[in-house]
């Protein structure tokens, strides 16, 4: 499973990396220690980092968040649902408070190795979203 750095999650959340580490600090995001004895850096889990952020875009805004824009209609996100059918597929995305939902084949999803709390990018272009994994 994949796992992110404090400062990593911060830049999927479109948020400051002190505002993550306040949340990580008050127990909002889960975090465990890198290494043996758990003295290295903070890690989040891919899926606790998918959760909170599909429930952080739930919740009110507060006045003091930054507000979150696109560059060239490409969303950098965390994958939060990868739903597969026998042939086709769903796949969510959020990206700070955009989600964003991509339906396209099993096999795609199967070759990218699409999984949730895998850090992956949206790019939108008229009616289709397209998905890259990064």
């Amino acid at each position: 499973m994949q796992h992110y750095t404090v400062g990593q999650a911060a830049r999927l959340l479109g948020v400051s990396t002190d505002t993550a580490r306040r949340w990580a600090d008050a127990g909002k995001v889960p975090t465990y220690r890198e290494g043996p004895d758990g003295s290295g850096r903070r890690l989040i889990d891919g899926r606790d980092l998918a959760a909170f952020a599909a429930d952080l875009a739930h919740r009110d805004q507060d006045e003091d968040e930054p507000v979150h824009s696109s560059v060239r209609n490409s969303f950098p996100g965390i994958i939060t649902a990868v739903k597969l059918g026998d042939v086709a597929a769903q796949v969510e995305i959020q990206a700070g408070p955009h989600r964003l939902v991509s339906l396209l084949t099993r096999e795609a999803v199967e070759e990218l190795g699409l999984e949730v709390g895998m850090q992956a990018t949206a790019r939108v272009k008229s009616t289709s979203v397209h998905i890259d994994r990064t």
